[in-house]
């Protein structure tokens, strides 16, 4: 878990947790750059101004309840904040995060079908065992090739996935 961030049990964040972690984001990774290579322009300081605002938008659909625009606007700044050729495969520690757990619980793995028991417990603030025993239970399906589905993992988080007792 991020210093300082608690994530509630069932995977939602805070608005302004969401939002100060997309402005840091977008500050270290395009526009502390690009204020280096425009040599310190003033045009920086309203792009960073106009992030801020926009950061409050975005976490407030992100944790929202359209899933479609939830869901444009994770691919939206996963594209932005982790451009590659890869398809997206962050640490497990990433879903720990406010963007993790917010992507998490709107799109479940958005590079993914299914993922590994460690990926999903990871998804889910669990242990691999952890989801092992909620397979073995019935609770999270298997998925055929192996892992536990992404899809599953929403759900779940969401709150749409069927539940047993208190002892999940």
């Amino acid at each position: 878990m991020t210093p300082g961030v608690k994530a509630r049990e069932d995977g939602a964040v805070s608005e302004d947790e969401l939002a100060g972690q997309i402005v840091r984001l977008l500050d270290i990774r395009l526009l502390d750059p690009l204020e280096v290579l425009l040599e310190g322009d003033d045009a920086v300081d309203a792009l960073r101004s106009l992030v801020q605002g926009r950061a409050r938008r975005w976490a407030a659909t992100l944790t929202g309840d359209d899933e479609r625009a939830a869901v444009m606007t994770a691919a939206r700044l996963i594209a932005t904040l982790h451009p590659g050729d890869r398809p997206f495969d962050p640490p497990a520690e990433w879903w720990a995060t406010p963007l993790g757990r917010a992507v998490a619980r709107q799109a479940g793995h958005p590079g993914a079908e299914s993922v590994s028991y460690a990926t999903a417990g990871a998804m889910l603030g669990i242990t691999r065992q952890g989801v092992h025993d909620l397979v073995k239970r019935g609770r999270l399906p298997r998925h055929p090739n192996g892992g536990v589905p992404s899809a599953a993992i929403r759900d779940r988080l969401r709150g749409d996935a069927p539940r047993g007792g208190h002892h999940d």
